[in-house]
């Protein structure tokens, strides 16, 4: 194995004074938080600023890489909005850890969705319109079997998808953004049903020890009732 670099080193040292400093949930967050900026190097001007596709407009995604990081934003964009609303309107008999927990998912999916605007550049998609008509808010086996769902899905997305990347930046930040997804998938599979073997199940970790792989298409199938901009994914590359 390399040395890591004297930036790589300093941030490893950052991180480990962080988590001696702050509760694992806090360090969790703000690493996720932290890599992020420091990744992108951007600030808050890079928000999205509302002009993106109206209700019923098309969305395509583009070709090569670029298509393919808008596809992996378009997913960010549905679980940033998932949590955002789970944090907003809390579910019936909601706990205290459950609420922390939920709350970290929700600002790693933000953190996440920014980074790829910002990666993205005038490349990137605008704000797509989405529907969670299907979930009850109020109702925790609602929130929590959407939830893992939408991690299980980004998983398999991300994994998928992997093999598409031509640049080998981009395949790093993808490899860096899907292992936080695993730990979300995780901890949500173990919200749902403690103490189990759930949290890799073998209808998502097969007998080799690897996690599923979904197509693009597959992916878009399975979040299409959940957002409403048809999308257009035509041009994205096969192999």
């Amino acid at each position: 194995m390399s040395k890591p670099t004297a930036t790589g080193a300093a941030e490893l040292e950052f991180l480990g004074q962080l988590a001696n400093a702050t509760s694992r949930r806090t360090f969790l967050q703000w690493a996720g938080l932290t890599i992020g900026v420091a990744a992108v190097g951007c600030s808050d001007d890079d928000d999205d600023d509302g002009t993106g596709p109206g209700p019923n407009d098309s969305v395509n995604l583009g070709s090569g890489d670029t298509g393919v990081l808008n596809y992996a934003y378009a997913l960010e964009q549905l679980e940033a909005a998932f949590y955002t609303q789970v944090v907003m309107t809390p579910y019936t008999g909601i706990t205290a850890d459950e609420t922390s927990i939920l709350r970290d998912i929700r600002d790693h999916e933000i953190t996440h969705q920014k980074f790829l605007q910002a990666a993205l550049g005038a490349g990137a998609i605008g704000a797509l319109s989405v529907t969670f008509a299907s979930i009850t808010f109020s109702s925790r086996a609602s929130v929590l079997g959407a939830a893992k769902t939408f991690e299980d899905l980004g998983v398999a997305a991300y994994n998928g998808a992997g093999q598409l990347i031509s640049s080998d930046v981009n395949l790093g930040y993808a490899g860096k953004i899907v292992s936080v997804e695993g730990r979300h998938a995780a901890v949500i599979r173990d919200l749902l049903n403690p103490n189990s073997m759930d949290f890799a199940g073998d209808d998502v970790v097969n007998a080799q020890g690897f996690d599923r792989a979904f197509t693009p298409s597959a992916v878009l199938a399975a979040a299409d009732p959940f957002v409403i901009n048809p999308i257009n994914a035509s041009s994205l590359p096969t192999s």
